[in-house]
């Protein structure tokens, strides 16, 4: 992108800091250069993660298209500069060059299919499927080099995010060890196989990862 609009348009963000919050009116979408977001959503009085955006994707699209209130709330997770615009500014964005219109149509596409898996998880009560969902998010959100989380801490968040009994995400967190998925070093949960910790999510309808 040009440098006149990263200057025109870049805004930066602390670690911590909130760039949107869930039920404000908003007239900007954001585009991710560097750095990577939280985006959570608050539901029976508890904060849920719904995914972790790095550079190249967007949110707070539906503000400007649809004008209507923030759906949730997003965080910096580490220093993060964006591209901010509004509607016009959209709209000459795509004006002048087609493919931001296929880039945004392909992520949105992407979203749906992601949203879609997780009400398959749910509404088929697979946990296993749901901690999958869930640890994706934790590793991605993790700096870069760093690919393992605190065990005790992982579980109890896990639990309480997903608001399943502790001892069924530690048997399941067992068996994605025993499916080599994860690693157990000292205290520290590591992950060893993204990719079928990714396959596992996308598992309705197949045999679980312990049966492998």
């Amino acid at each position: 992108m040009p440098d006149e609009l990263l200057q025109r348009f870049s805004r930066k963000y602390a670690p911590g800091a909130a760039i949107c919050r869930e039920g404000e009116e908003g007239e900007e979408m954001y585009i991710i250069q560097t750095g990577k977001v939280r985006v959570s959503k608050r539901f029976a009085g508890k904060n849920h993660v719904i995914s972790v955006l790095e550079k190249g994707d967007f949110f707070g699209e539906m503000a400007i298209v649809n004008r209507i209130q923030r759906t949730a709330t997003v965080t910096a997770i580490d220093d993060v500069e964006l591209l901010v615009f509004d509607r016009e500014g959209l709209q000459n964005m795509i004006a002048r060059n087609t493919r931001i219109a296929l880039t945004i149509i392909d992520k949105l596409c992407r979203r749906l299919q992601n949203a879609h898996l997780k009400i398959q998880h749910l509404v088929k009560k697979d946990a296993e499927g749901l901690i999958a969902l869930h640890l994706s998010s934790v590793y991605q959100e993790l700096p870069v080099g760093q690919t393992s989380v605190p065990y005790q801490k992982c579980l109890e968040e896990v639990s309480f995010s997903l608001e399943l009994p502790m001892e069924e995400v530690r048997k399941t967190l067992e068996d994605l060890q025993g499916a080599g998925v994860l690693g157990l070093e000292g205290d520290g949960l590591r992950l060893v196989d993204r990719e079928k910790l990714h396959r596992i999510t996308e598992s309705i309808g197949k045999e679980p990862a312990s049966s492998s």
